[in-house]
């Protein structure tokens, strides 16, 4: 069995070539376009609102706390590994890969590396716990157990803080 070494360059140029291939787009297309025969809107939720327990602070000193997260693609799950700051530091794999999968934090749209390095820990935890629920388990909620009375119940971790609606 032969080794392959894969660098960012060559990854790149695998995932391409392993792509399907892009159809050609019509010429004008009609303004309320059916969905293509065969495609149907099976529900499948790809993308997850969240709330952080203590919000990103930005260089203005604006607190971000609302948010969205998409599920993550094998893309997203391969590429820290090539990454140089992961290879030198494997702990920081969680936030190149949080960094591809958050869509909007606040107002902030290109929410990249710097960003969540510059999260609390608290956040960060969050995020990492919200990530594995929603790629894993494909929900937000958590079984939860009362302190004083011990009734179990769930709770949607995407939701705003206890006491809220």
């Amino acid at each position: 069995m032969r080794r392959r070494t894969v660098t960012a360059g060559s990854l790149e140029e695998i995932l391409q070539a392993t792509a399907p291939a892009a159809a050609p787009e019509p010429a004008a297309a009609p303004p309320a376009a059916a969905a293509p025969a065969g495609r149907e809107d099976h529900g499948l939720r790809t993308e997850f609102e969240f709330e952080l327990p203590r919000g990103y602070v930005d260089e203005a000193g604006t607190v971000h706390r609302h948010g969205s997260m998409r599920l993550a693609t094998a893309r997203d799950e391969l590429r820290p590994q090539i990454d140089l700051r992961v290879k030198e530091n494997p702990a920081y794999l969680s936030v190149v890969l949080l960094s591809q999968v958050i869509t909007r934090l606040g107002t902030v749209t290109d929410v990249h590396a710097g960003i969540v390095e510059r999260m609390y820990a608290t956040d960060v935890a969050f995020l990492q716990d919200f990530y594995r629920r929603v790629n894993s388990e494909g929900h937000t909620r958590a079984a939860v157990t009362c302190p004083h009375c011990e009734g179990g119940f769930e709770v949607d971790l995407s939701g705003g803080r206890l006491g809220e609606s």
